[in-house]
């Protein structure tokens, strides 16, 4: 991956030299599935990840089913798991034929036609985004009948069944915006054909080195019944510290972030930009997902929470301002994914625009909470695990990369609607001079040359700065960090093995403004 390096040794300065005639790795774009119910606020995470499908692969786009959405088998067969949303807020309304489920529920198809309508548009901003066709070949069903149900394939499973076993190179990455049976019956399927084979060891070695899960909880109990159980090696990332972008993230927010969930900035930056802007769910837009569900109160405008109460909506978030930043629930499970240069779909603990991985005593000491809680409660969660300590591993401010993320959206969307290049804001391009992972011995210096260009000529400002996800706990001294050139002291208390994250971050001063990074690692060695 990483180009081979000298390393030259003069009166304890380390010099990092490249050989020139290798050529630069290519951005890995990260092979990725998304399963996805008709909550309101998936449809907007779609919305986001659609805008970033040209640093992504997308291998799949299913329709879920969760413990707050599930179809029914059109059969007349009821349902019914107890503790589930429709028997709390003083519902008694199940066993019943399905739930929140729209006839002809078809968001992934409507967000994916709206793409295709945009998409000469965006790809004269950026080249990589796939063509339409491609996208919605991806697109199925999966175990969307009922909620945790895992006791037939479907075709959302047998696509995820086929990633899994195929020899591709790179991990694969399946998030769960919704409920996680159709992975679960994926797995499930794998294990039925194996089991009692002689593959099944390496089908299972295999299978624990290439995927990682990207959960929003676990919404239909598939995963804590059986995906942990029969699959313990599985990687399940789940993020802290870093952004809130579900539900109710304008109540709290930092003031620097407070902005970008306006009314007023949403009108400018979103809604009013086109077909995606269309479709992007804000409060009082006067849509349901499902008609009269009364659980979905977001789209009514004009009321208090009193009156909405005295309608028969469950109201289990306060009202806020018309027009205003709804959410995007399940928005961290692949922001980590994105070729900002961050590089923080390589490790969970890297840290980025979704935050970082949480540790094994973080998990310990966090409820978790599956299917069983309340909307208002899980919003609650997927804000806890993503921004609750706001702490970086070795107990530093974690960076606040919301803005940085909420103006990449709003340059992309505008991309969506602007035919000419010229006519929209495009990111400044940072390089490193040299490899992007080092070796370096205590008490050692390094030189860090960094590069930068901006595509459109505008004025890049740029800074050095420590990411404290390394696991040398202390900070490390930067000499000029607002130059492109630095050195840095590997400090003499290092100990091998230990690492440190040092960020190259540049902004540029166009509109709205697009900051980009490289991350070097440096790997401290034995003398």
């Amino acid at each position: 991956m990483y180009r081979s390096i000298i390393l030259l040794f003069v009166s304890g300065f380390v010099g990092v030299c490249v050989n020139a005639q290798l050529p630069s790795p290519a951005q890995v774009r990260p092979r990725i599935v998304i399963t996805a119910d008709p909550e309101l606020d998936d449809n907007n995470s779609l919305i986001r990840l659609l805008l970033y499908s040209s640093d992504l692969q997308i291998e799949g786009l299913i329709y879920a089913s969760s413990g707050y959405h599930w179809k029914g088998d059109g059969k007349g067969t009821k349902w019914f798991v107890p503790g589930r949303e429709y028997t709390r807020f003083g519902l008694n309304l199940c066993p019943c034929e399905s739930w929140r489920w729209a006839d002809n529920e078809r968001f992934i198809h409507e967000a994916v036609d709206a793409y295709e309508k945009v998409y000469p548009n965006l790809k004269v901003h950026n080249p990589n985004y796939p063509i339409p066709l491609e996208l919605k070949a991806k697109i199925r069903y999966g175990n969307i009948e009922f909620d945790g149900d895992i006791s037939k394939d479907s075709p959302g499973s047998d696509l995820i069944k086929s990633l899994i076993l195929d020899d591709k190179p790179g991990q694969l990455f399946i998030t769960a915006w919704g409920g996680q049976s159709t992975i679960a019956r994926a797995l499930k399927s794998i294990q039925e054909q194996y089991e009692y084979t002689t593959e099944w060891d390496a089908i299972r070695k295999k299978i624990f080195k290439k995927v990682v899960l990207l959960p929003s909880g676990d919404q239909d109990d598939t995963y804590a019944l059986y995906i942990k159980p029969n699959w313990p090696g599985i990687e399940y990332r789940q993020f802290r510290s870093g952004p809130n972008y579900g539900y109710g993230a304008q109540l709290g927010a930092k003031k620097e972030n407070a902005l970008y969930m306006t009314s007023a900035w949403m009108k400018e930056n979103v809604s009013a930009r086109g077909l995606f802007g269309a479709l992007y769910r804000v409060w009082g837009d006067g849509k349901q997902m499902v008609k009269d569900d009364k659980l979905d109160y977001f789209g009514v405008a004009g009321h208090t929470n009193e009156q909405l109460k005295k309608m028969g909506y469950v109201v289990w978030m306060p009202v806020q301002e018309k027009g205003s930043w709804l959410g995007e629930g399940d928005t961290f499970t692949f922001m980590n994914m994105l070729a900002n240069g961050l590089r923080a779909y390589e490790l969970g603990s890297y840290g980025g625009w979704s935050g970082r991985q949480a540790t094994e005593e973080e998990l310990k000491n966090s409820s978790f909470p599956v299917a069983d809680t309340s909307a208002q409660v899980m919003a609650t969660m997927l804000g806890t695990l993503s921004d609750q300590s706001g702490k970086s591993l070795n107990g530093a401010s974690y960076p606040n990369f919301f803005p940085a993320a909420q103006q990449d959206f709003a340059a992309r969307l505008k991309w969506s609607i602007t035919p000419k290049y010229t006519n929209a804001n495009h990111e400044p391009v940072v390089k490193i001079e040299g490899p992007l992972t080092i070796l370096a011995g205590a008490g050692e210096k390094i030189r860090l040359n960094g590069a930068v260009s901006d595509p459109d000529g505008n004025v890049v400002s740029i800074k050095w700065w420590q990411f404290q996800v390394g696991s040398y706990p202390n900070s490390v001294a930067i000499s000029n960090p607002a130059s492109q050139q630095i050195e840095v002291t590997i400090p003499k208390d290092a100990i091998p093995g230990q690492t440190i994250h040092l960020i190259f971050e540049a902004t540029d001063n166009g509109t709205p403004a697009l900051t980009r990074y490289q991350r070097v690692i440096i790997i401290v060695r034995n003398k």
